[in-house]
């Protein structure tokens, strides 16, 4: 991909209730590389070392080296907007969900066609999760159900429904049969993916919960929730080896927040959290103490939809109207603005 050009961003500072200030990152150029999208990017993840996957309101789903903003696949195949995307770390088999109701399978270095079909959800799907070993895929819809597959048959092999629980988002627990979801109905559930059973629901919040994700060590879960004008639009830890009640929210967002991630131990000294919003910030958090270190607004990208980090350093972010934005963690724990494609 071709650079157009280089954009600078003024450094600012906002102010937060408690009197401190959230650092914004310093002034420099923004790599601005061609758009892998034609419309807005509803979902983000990382594929392999310099490789991400995304997916888009453009029915497509791509593969770019994320360092220097080149398309390496274009996967067309469903007939309306991709939802959700995501991978088995290292592996070549890329997941889509979409609008049309199904999830399919791509090869890396297979055919431009889907490797595999996974019919059967009534609406929109909105929440997928791959197997640590990538053997089956959980996928969940606005049908109130969510389905495991046998990722090679493309067989459902059980298939679950609970009144009211539109699912948002689901991420599998790392080493675990267990899967994370978020929902509508306000819930986030734990799901034992061997029956596909309820193995834990946590108390309810007060806002619709958009995105969940489960560090790395299995311990923890963060959601994201819904909101306006400041009220709600948090994040929250969860503490998945006990059934109380949160263990610590993350406030600072003005509009809905739609997604949470864990980000990998690297520079920072203390397990970092990073969230993005309809409000165009993306926030980076203390997990222990639940301070906001570091702030960076995307000005112009609009709704900020999806994260993924790549590493402890690098975090990906998918937006609505600005294609993806490439984040860089300094030593000083300042986010900083690299590129867009």
């Amino acid at each position: 991909m071709g650079k157009l050009q280089s954009k600078t961003h003024l450094h600012t500072s906002k102010y937060r209730a408690d009197g401190s200030v959230e650092k914004t990152g310093p002034v420099r150029a923004v790599q601005q590389y061609s758009p892998v999208h034609a419309d807005a990017v509803t979902s983000v993840a990382a594929l392999k070392p310099d490789l991400c996957v995304s997916g888009g309101k453009d029915k497509s789903v791509v593969v770019c080296n994320w360092r220097s903003g080149a398309v390496l696949r274009r996967f067309i195949g469903h007939e309306r907007e991709i939802t959700k995307v995501t991978c088995a770390l290292d592996s070549n088999r890329v997941f889509s969900a979409s609008r049309d109701k199904t999830v399919m399978m791509w090869e890396l270095l297979g055919t431009s066609g889907p490797r595999q079909h996974f019919p059967g959800h009534d609406l929109v799907v909105t929440g997928l999760a791959v197997s640590p070993d990538a053997s089956h895929l959980c996928t969940g819809s606005r049908d109130n159900t969510v389905c495991k597959w046998d990722v090679e048959t493309g067989a459902c092999l059980c298939r679950a429904g609970i009144s009211r629980n539109l699912v948002t988002h689901l991420c599998w627990v790392p080493g675990e049969p267990y899967v994370a979801q978020a929902s509508e109905d306000k819930m986030i559930r734990i799901w034992d993916s061997r029956e596909l059973q309820v193995a834990h629901t946590f108390p309810g919040k007060r806002h619709i919960q958009t995105c969940c994700d489960v560090s790395q060590d299995g311990r923890y879960c963060v959601s994201s929730s819904g909101g306006f004008a400041g009220e709600g639009c948090e994040a929250t830890l969860w503490d998945l080896r006990q059934t109380r009640s949160h263990v610590r929210e993350y406030r600072g967002h003005l509009q809905t927040t739609a997604s949470c991630v864990f980000l990998p131990r690297g520079l920072a000294p203390a397990p970092l959290i990073a969230t993005s919003s309809y409000d165009c910030k993306v926030k980076l958090w203390d997990q222990d103490s639940g301070a906001c270190l570091a702030s960076r607004c995307l000005g112009g990208a609009g709704p900020l939809a999806s994260l993924a980090p790549c590493d402890a350093a690098t975090l990906l972010c998918g937006s609505f109207d600005a294609g993806i934005r490439l984040l860089r963690l300094s030593r000083r724990t300042e986010l900083e603005e690299v590129a867009a494609f």
